[in-house]
């Protein structure tokens, strides 16, 4: 029988609550309503005096085209990271998964990228691909390639889409890999048993079974990718060459700090705010359908 802790009274359950609830009222939504409410203004970029204006900053940002194609710029990379990363920490995961001998120190090497901030990833990605001392860019030019992420748009947008999903396949890894070791042997064999080769197997009992896992991951990528590189973009390319890696996150830190338009820095944080709490009900949503099933 499953055994429950009751707590008497209610000073001791709100003392244990009070700590987190200070730190995220403090850290979110603190932070939350300043953007929502300095979006309907615009602010002198001094700080000294603000003009309410209303929703005409939202007006504005929805009929910028630059801010237009930083969501298709925002869609190009965050799909490329999520499916990147997934794919080839789903195959390493496999691989880890059948392995034998040494599983240990494999899981543990891939593991290891996890540990590596965003902005460290960046500036070791940056000097790889240096167009002046790059050993990867130099190994580039002697295969007749001339190698230029600071000039060409393309390449700089698979640069930082590379460097991101790197620091993100170990995070993955270990989850296909739990998701993988929780499958029973004995469907995986009895599968076996009856001819269905390992691609068969993967694609009918295998992968269904990780859906759960899977769109979870999805959800989790996505909003990576909405956020947690901007280090990575700011150290390897800071949004250029023409904005052609400026994601929306980026482009509210280069029109808020550098561009010093604080209402439209403002307006473009709550435009993300709902992006992210739409596709944080989609999961729950998500998950919730699964646990009734």
């Amino acid at each position: 029988m499953e055994k429950r802790v009751i707590f008497r009274g209610k000073l001791l359950p709100l003392a244990l609550v009070f700590p987190q609830v200070l730190i995220t009222a403090v850290f979110f939504f603190w932070p939350a309503g300043q953007a929502i409410w300095q979006s309907l203004f615009i602010p002198d970029p001094f700080g000294l005096s603000s003009q309410f204006v209303g929703l005409d900053n939202f007006r504005y940002l929805l009929s910028d085209p630059y801010y237009r194609n930083s969501f298709v710029t925002t869609a190009i990379f965050s799909l490329s990271v999520t499916f990147l990363s997934m794919g080839i920490a789903l195959l390493l995961a496999i691989l880890a998964d059948r392995l034998i001998k040494s599983s240990g120190t494999y899981r543990t090497l891939l593991i290891w990228p996890y540990a590596v901030a965003p902005a460290v990833a960046g500036v070791l990605w940056m000097f790889m691909f240096n167009t002046r001392v790059g050993i990867v860019s130099w190994y580039l030019g002697k295969l007749g390639y001339d190698w230029n992420h600071v000039l060409n748009g393309g390449e700089a947008m698979g640069l930082v889409v590379v460097a991101s999903a790197w620091g993100r396949i170990s995070y993955n890894f270990l989850f296909f890999l739990a998701g993988l070791q929780a499958i029973p042997r004995s469907v995986i064999e009895a599968a076996a048993i009856d001819g269905a080769h390992f691609w068969t197997r993967f694609r009918t009992i295998v992968f269904p079974l990780l859906s759960p896992i899977t769109f979870f991951l999805l959800v989790v990528n996505v909003i990576y990718a909405f956020f947690e590189t901007f280090g990575v973009i700011h150290t390897i390319t800071a949004g250029g060459p023409q904005q052609s890696t400026t994601i929306l996150v980026y482009k509210v830190y280069a029109d808020g700090f550098v561009g010093q338009d604080l209402g439209s820095s403002a307006a473009q944080s709550v435009i993300l705010l709902v992006l992210v709490g739409i596709l944080t009900v989609i999961q729950f949503k998500f998950i919730e359908r699964k646990v009734h099933y």
